[in-house]
């Protein structure tokens, strides 16, 4: 099994295609993944890398929050995946669903989700993360019992935020979870925020160690069940998520140079 790394435009907005992508691929990046913009050129510009320069795309499905029915938040959610497999990425990264929503409710989009994933013949993962239908171990599990075809991005930096522990009463939640992973955001969170400020500090070392097992884990799981190719993205954010110096716009660390640096730890320190 084969793993690509791919950068997170997060962080990114506003940047030329063009620019954007040599960035990427400088930095070793096998490409990036992309909540894309209401922005022809730009994404006309990244189609032409993939093309061109094999670069790696993965569409992210991110729906901003509104006031609206179940209803009208469903036809978003259907016309936005299927909007996003027409620019052929390698698969779609979903964010789906409400906390708020009932199971019956949720489960309805990951039947639609499903239902696309086989009609437009492209792979549909789904970020576990806070205020969505996997916010929680506990609560992702069911689904998967519901779903087995199901598939996870594994961003555990939200569960242990919002269980405000690393998950050891969870344990078999979180093995469940990780047999449905297919993507990893590599991302070190704590119990008290989904990102810590910086994962190499000493301070964090115990945490790093901790995710990076759960990562190694769910690589070792993907290469059982004879996946060939597995995609990691770094997925350290900026403000809010990055925290500022006291009274500044100064962040504390890079983001940029935190995704690169967890990028080459990981190229040594995961096994396949």
């Amino acid at each position: 099994m084969k793993l690509k790394f791919l950068c997170p435009y997060w962080g990114c907005e506003g940047t030329a295609a063009d620019e954007f992508v040599a960035k990427v691929l400088d930095a070793g990046f096998a490409g990036a993944e992309i909540n894309f913009p209401a922005d022809e050129k730009f994404i006309s510009g990244i189609q032409r890398a993939a093309n061109e320069d094999n670069f790696s795309v993965v569409a992210q499905q991110w729906l901003a929050p509104k006031v609206e029915s179940f209803a009208q938040y469903r036809a978003k959610f259907n016309a936005r995946l299927r909007f996003l497999a027409t620019l052929n990425p390698v698969f779609i990264n979903s964010h789906t669903g409400k906390d708020f929503y009932s199971v019956a409710q949720n489960s309805l989009l990951l039947n639609d989700a499903l239902a696309l994933e086989r009609t437009l013949g492209i792979t549909i993962t789904h970020e576990t993360h806070r205020g969505r239908f996997n916010f929680a171990a506990f609560a992702t599990e069911p689904y998967l019992k519901q779903f087995p075809a199901l598939k996870l991005n594994a961003d555990f930096s939200h569960w242990t935020n919002v269980s405000e522990s690393y998950l050891e009463e969870q344990q078999g939640s979180l093995k469940r979870a990780q047999q449905h992973s297919y993507y990893i955001h590599a991302r070190v969170g704590h119990t008290q925020s989904a990102q810590v400020n910086d994962p190499f500090s000493p301070q964090w070392q115990e945490t790093l160690s901790l995710c990076v097992k759960w990562w190694q884990q769910i690589i070792d799981l993907a290469q059982a069940r004879g996946q060939q190719t597995f995609y990691i993205c770094p997925e350290f954010g900026p403000w809010p998520y990055m925290p500022n110096k006291l009274n500044s716009t100064i962040p504390l660390t890079q983001q940029w140079q935190l995704n690169v640096r967890m990028k080459e730890y990981l190229m040594k320190h995961l096994i396949v």
